[in-house]
C-alpha cells in the first residue's frame, strides 16, 4: 500500500487499475497489441461467416468420415469443398494469429489481455476440434460447438479492444 492507501502497481503508473507492467509497456507495443486484437476479431468474424456457408452449402465428401483430427485438416486442404478449404485455411491462420497475441500480451505485461487471451487463444482451439469433429462425423453438435467457441473467442477479443482502448484514453 501506498502513502494514499492505493496499491503500489498503481501508483506506479500514475493511473488507478493499471498494473506497472502494463504502464512499463510502450504506447507502441500497446498499439501494436490492439491492432492484433482486432486483427483476430475480424479473422473470427469472417471464419464464423465461411463456416456458416460450409455447413449450409458444403458436402464434406464422404472420406472424411471417421478421420482424425490432422486428416481431416489435411483432407479439407487437399481436396475439400473450396469454402471447407478457405475456412481449414483460416483457420490455421487464427491458431498461429491467437498465439501470437498471447505472446504480445506476454511482452507487454498486460496481465488483463494476458489472461483474456489466453482464454480466446483456448477458445479457437475448441473451435478448430469441433471443426475437426464435425468433418470427421457430421454431428449437429460439433457444429454449435464451433459456433460456440467462436463466439467465446470473439467476445474475449471484443473485451480486450475495451481493455486496451481504455487504457488508451485514460
Amino acid at each position: 500500500m501506498t502513502a494514499s492507501g492505493g496499491r503500489p502497481e498503481a501508483a506506479a503508473s500514475g493511473r488507478p487499475g493499471v498494473s506497472a507492467g502494463a504502464a512499463a509497456a510502450s504506447a507502441r507495443q500497446i498499439e501494436r497489441l490492439r491492432g492484433a486484437t482486432m486483427g483476430a476479431l475480424v479473422m473470427l468474424i469472417i471464419q464464423f461467416a465461411i463456416g456458416m456457408i460450409v455447413n449450409l452449402y458444403s458436402t464434406i465428401p464422404a472420406g472424411d468420415q471417421n478421420s482424425s483430427f490432422w486428416a481431416a485438416i489435411g483432407r479439407a486442404l487437399a481436396d475439400g469443398p473450396a469454402a471447407l478449404t478457405v475456412h481449414a485455411i483460416l483457420g490455421l491462420l487464427l491458431v498461429v494469429a491467437t498465439v501470437s497475441l498471447v505472446v504480445r500480451a506476454v511482452a507487454c505485461r498486460h496481465v488483463p489481455v494476458i489472461v483474456i487471451s489466453s482464454i480466446g487463444l483456448l477458445a479457437v482451439l475448441a473451435a478448430a476440434s469441433s471443426g475437426s469433429r464435425f468433418v470427421s462425423t457430421g454431428s449437429n453438435g460439433a457444429s454449435i460447438g464451433m459456433a460456440m467457441a467462436t463466439a467465446v473467442a470473439m467476445l474475449c477479443y471484443a473485451v480486450s479492444l475495451y481493455i486496451l482502448g481504455s487504457r488508451r484514453a485514460g
